[in-house]
C-alpha cells in the first residue's frame, strides 16, 4: 500500500469503496460521525438512467458510469474539510478517473468481504435499487487495490464498531 502523503491524523477525501452490499453507506456514516467528516453517498449521484437500468438488473458500462464517476472525483474536490463518498470503484480506472477529477490526494478504502457474506447482506435489505442478481457482475468487475494504490483494505466480516475501529486504525499508520 502507497504511503499517505500528508501530517494530518486522517485524511481529507476518503472513497469508500466495494461491491454492492458491503455496507458503504453504513460504514461511511459511522466513520464520518467518528472521525468528524462529511459523508455523502455517491449512489445519490447516479444519473437517473443509470438507477433504472440496474433497477431492472442490468450491469452499468464503462459508458454509463464515466458521468457518474467524474461527478463523484468533482463532488470531492469541492468544499473544505474531510470528506467521504461511498462509490463501488471496482476497476483501477474508474478509481483513475475519480483522482483525476478530485484534483487532491485520494485514499481508496475496500471493504472486502466474501461473496457469502455479502450476499447474506443484500438479502437482508430493503429499499435499495441494486439486485442481488448484479453481485455476480460486481465480483467480476471488481479490481482490488493495487500495491502502488494509495489504499487500505478491511474485512467487513465483523461488526460495524470493528470495521470502523480497522479503518481508523490502518489510516492512522498511513498519516504516520
Amino acid at each position: 500500500m502507497a504511503q499517505m502523503q500528508t501530517s494530518s491524523p486522517a485524511p481529507q477525501r476518503l472513497v469508500l469503496m466495494g461491491v454492492a452490499g458491503s455496507g458503504k453507506s453504513t460504514v461511511g456514516e459511522a466513520l464520518a460521525k467518528r472521525i468528524g467528516a462529511t459523508y455523502f453517498d455517491g449512489d445519490d449521484l447516479h444519473p437517473r438512467a443509470n438507477i433504472e437500468k440496474m433497477s431492472r438488473g442490468e450491469p452499468l458500462t464503462d459508458e454509463d458510469r464515466w458521468p457518474w464517476l467524474t461527478l463523484v472525483g468533482e463532488a470531492l474536490a469541492e468544499g473544505d474539510g474531510t470528506k467521504i463518498v461511498g462509490c463501488s470503484a471496482l476497476k483501477r480506472i474508474y478509481r483513475d478517473h475519480i483522482r483525476d477529477k478530485a484534483k487532491v490526494p485520494v485514499i481508496f478504502v475496500h471493504l472486502a468481504g466474501s461473496r457469502e457474506v455479502i450476499s447474506g447482506r443484500m438479502g437482508a435489505r430493503t429499499g435499495h435499487f441494486m439486485p442481488t442478481t448484479l453481485l455476480d457482475s460486481q465480483f467480476a468487475a471488481l479490481e482490488p487495490p493495487a500495491a502502488d494504490e494509495l489504499s487500505v483494505t478491511v474485512d467487513i466480516d465483523q461488526p460495524l464498531e470493528g470495521v470502523v475501529d480497522a479503518i481508523v486504525e490502518q489510516l492512522s499508520r498511513h498519516a504516520a
